[in-house]
């Protein structure tokens, strides 16, 4: 049976690295599938584990060039983001000590350069960077009169002493993953600047080891140390900046992890104690103070508080807490104290869950990404035959020296189209937007999600627990044989076993008449109908008219009974034993306050509402009404639901569904959006794209905005990558020379390409106010 495994990856910089690991890891024996992700920096592998192993997978990555590690197999969702943050402040720290080294050399190698320029260039520098900076020579060269004693030679012999460790050291790994880029016949940003570089280079320790020899054929023995240097120092600072912007990216998980407390106070036969969180097991007591974050998922045993549950909902409201209630780990306590039951700890949490959701979202691809992934794996090949384009034309036609100027072009072209920012263009804006997301209650699934949601037209809404509250009562008993009471018991005992709002009515009204019952047996669940079981030997059957008619039951009078219920608002719930209907029980669910806002928000947004629903017509069309949606098609199966939204399909509509209920949970599997509340069953969270952590359908136009919000954002950054190269390529290779006179240095590129993939990470950020 496939196996999925999640396996951290570092050293990757750009769109082009990323898919030449996927690239390596989807052509290993056993492997169905690979997705290589830049932002988190993982690798989401399904493959058989008949076939291969995780050690195996790790070592396919590492022969790629890159760093991989097997994951900690006992670390959940929230271990697993402390190392990774642990894991990206490493590799900062790393970046760090070469870019200081790199820098200092920089300086040394461009001090150095201007007296050799004054003895060597006749003809004047070719990088006008050097030729600005020659004021700064002439100074140099008076307050240290030594300098002007050394021969040329000896300067170039300086300068490579000084290059050396930055070649061999700081950038080292440049040339490591250009190499294995070659062995894997691919090319990427490492490419590009182990060939720019590695030119400059070699040309340089030729001038220096055989200048006499380039002098009698006719070439000047000019070095570019100081390129090298500024371009490998230049691009260590992009590479750290970037690290910096994208482990901002990710705020919003790092915020939801720190909401988890370091101990809890544990109460064991009757004495307190403090414990580190990881010794917490289900079953214990823990004491909640004033204050504090709630240590674990579980139940208030006694006191009485309001908690702050906003990391949950985005809702800034506290909500009251007391005996029986369930409160979330995470979550801030008031002013109140309590005691409380753990019922989930660790990876089983709430928050654990929320955390591993966001991650497994920023890790899945938007589809809009093939397009920035296929540009990549073409780019490079490109770039490098217009390098060498631009240094036959400059070498045939350019101004002498033209191996040099041929040289100085080539290398600048290759340097300044480096596609990093490419490659963050899509990434960073989708974990941004699923972070922001997680902050205000709406997780989304991943990045095809969030596209599919910025183009609904039509949302589809359930009512019960969507538009409603969600938490009906009973509110009318229509007995027409034996009892109110026995009616309600006979209804209670099948519905016990129903996870349906309008069957946790029943149970409810039914104890809270101190009603006793026994579980049915032989329970029998057909959702959006009702159910069914044997109640002291006798066949019990509670539902709608069409579950009545399934079980061929004959409705009489009380189908008179049951409109009347609707009229009033309600829905009415038929309940028959052994063939007999004996009554109707009407039920009613108060509409949700923000239901109607939420309504106009998402028409003014440009989506038509539907009320989708298996209730009563009657009752569908009342509740509809309130809340401003103005079609209804009611009294439909979950199979109904499903068939209507195919129906809305094939006439190229993109649907969203919105419900809580396993009956809602083909819908939402069918529709290009399936959302669902976060109050509702499990079935329905597994099945829809978005979940709304807070239940309330204003969090559906919420999400649209987030995610039309986001496609914007992507496009911006595809556009400004894009024009980026298309303007920077042309200058570089010189087109601009020959009318102005102007001409990009390699330093001068380097520092434009960081410039750039800086811009398209910060732009990503702004998503954080949406």
């Amino acid at each position: 049976m496939p196996t999925t495994i999640e396996l951290p990856v570092t050293g990757m910089t750009c769109a082009a690295c990323s898919a030449r690991v996927q690239r390596a890891l989807e052509q290993a024996p056993g492997v169905a599938a690979a997705n290589v992700n830049l932002m988190t920096n993982a690798a989401t592998v399904t493959f058989d584990p008949a076939t291969t192993t995780p050690g195996t997978l790790v070592e396919t990555v590492r022969a790629t060039g890159y760093g991989a590690q097997l994951p900690d197999p006992d670390a959940g969702a929230l271990d697993q983001v402390t190392l990774q943050d642990e894991a990206n402040r490493a590799e900062r720290r790393e970046l760090r000590h070469k870019l200081a080294v790199s820098l200092v050399a920089a300086v040394l190698t461009m001090l150095l350069s201007m007296p050799l320029a004054r003895l060597e260039m006749t003809n004047g520098p070719v990088d006008p960077l050097m030729r600005w900076m020659m004021p700064l020579g002439d100074w140099l060269l008076r307050v240290t009169p030594g300098l002007a004693l050394l021969s040329a030679g000896a300067l170039r012999l300086v300068l490579l002493l000084l290059t050396l460790p930055v070649v061999f050291w700081a950038g080292r790994h440049f040339y490591i993953r250009a190499w294995a880029a070659f062995r894997y016949h691919g090319a990427d940003m490492n490419t590009l600047i182990a060939v720019g570089t590695g030119a400059a280079f070699l040309w340089s320790l030729a001038a220096t080891m055989g200048a006499g020899w380039l002098r009698s054929h006719g070439l000047a023995p000019d070095v570019y140390y100081e390129a090298v240097v500024w371009i490998i120092a230049l691009i260590l600072l992009g590479n750290l900046l970037d690290a910096r912007a994208r482990g901002r990216t990710a705020d919003a998980i790092r915020a939801l992890v720190k909401l988890r407390p370091q101990t809890a106070h544990r109460i064991t036969d009757g004495v307190e104690e403090d414990v580190p969180l990881e010794r917490i097991i289900v079953g214990e007591t823990l004491r909640v103070r004033p204050g504090e974050h709630i240590p674990t998922d579980g139940v208030v045993l006694d006191g009485r508080s309001d908690v702050d549950e906003s990391m949950l909902t985005g809702e800034p409201m506290p909500v009251a807490k007391s005996t029986g209630h369930e409160v979330t780990g995470g979550t801030v306590n008031g002013a109140g104290a309590f005691r409380m039951r753990a019922t989930k700890v660790g990876r089983d949490t709430v928050l654990a869950h929320i955390v591993r959701l966001v991650r497994e979202a920023q890790g899945q691809k938007a589809p809009i990404q093939q397009l920035a992934d296929h540009i990549s794996a073409i780019f490079v090949p490109i770039v490098l035959g217009i390098a060498i384009v631009t240094f036959a034309v400059w070498y045939t036609i350019g101004p002498e020296p033209r191996s040099l100027q041929a040289l100085v072009s080539a290398v600048t072209v290759l340097i300044i189209a480096c596609p990093c920012a490419m490659g963050l263009a899509v990434p960073t804006a989708v974990m941004v937007s699923t972070g922001r997301g997680a902050q205000r209650g709406v997780l989304v699934k991943g990045g095809e999600a969030l596209q599919r949601a910025s183009a609904i037209e039509i949302v589809l809404v359930d009512k019960t627990g969507t538009v409603t509250e969600g938490h009906p009562a009973v509110t009318e008993i229509h007995a027409t044989v034996g009892s109110e009471a026995e009616l309600l018991q006979f209804a209670a005992a099948v519905e016990r076993s129903s996870e349906h709002p309008l069957a946790r009515a029943i149970v409810r009204a039914a104890e809270s008449r101190g009603l006793t019952f026994a579980d049915a047996a032989d329970f029998k669940v057909v959702p959006g109908q009702g159910a069914s079981g044997a109640v002291g030997g006798r066949s019990v059957a509670v539902g709608n008219a069409e579950w009545m008619r399934t079980s061929h039951v004959e409705l009489g009078i009380t189908d008179g009974t049951a409109e009347q219920v609707a009229g009033a608002g309600a829905t009415p719930v038929y309940v028959a034993a052994d063939g007999k209907v004996l009554g109707v029980i009407g039920i009613s669910d108060p509409i949700r306050s923000t239901s109607a806002p939420a309504v106009a928000a998402l028409r003014r947004g440009g989506a038509d509402v539907v009320l989708l629903t298996g209730d009563h017509p009657k009752a569908a069309a009342r509740v509809a009404a309130a809340v401003g949606i103005g079609r209804v098609v009611a009294g439909v199966s979950p199979a109904g639901k499903r068939a209507e939204i195919e129906r809305l399909q094939r006439q190229g509509k993109v649907v969203a569904m919105v419900g809580d209920g396993l009956n809602d949970a083909p819908a939402l599997a069918q529709a290009d959006v399936g959302i669902a509340m976060g109050t509702g069953t499990d079935v329905a969270m597994a099945t829809a794209d978005i979940t709304l952590m807070r239940g309330d359908l204003a969090g559906v136009a919420q999400a649209i905005a987030l995610s039309r919000a986001t496609l914007r954002v992507i496009r911006q950054n595809l556009f400004w990558a894009f024009a980026y190269n298309v303007v920077c390529i042309p200058v570089a290779a010189g087109a601009l020379f020959p009318v102005f006179g102007f001409r990009l240095s390699p330093a001068i590129a380097a520092a434009a390409m960081a410039v750039s993939s800086i811009t398209v990470v910060t732009n990503s950020l702004r998503l954080r106010s949406v």
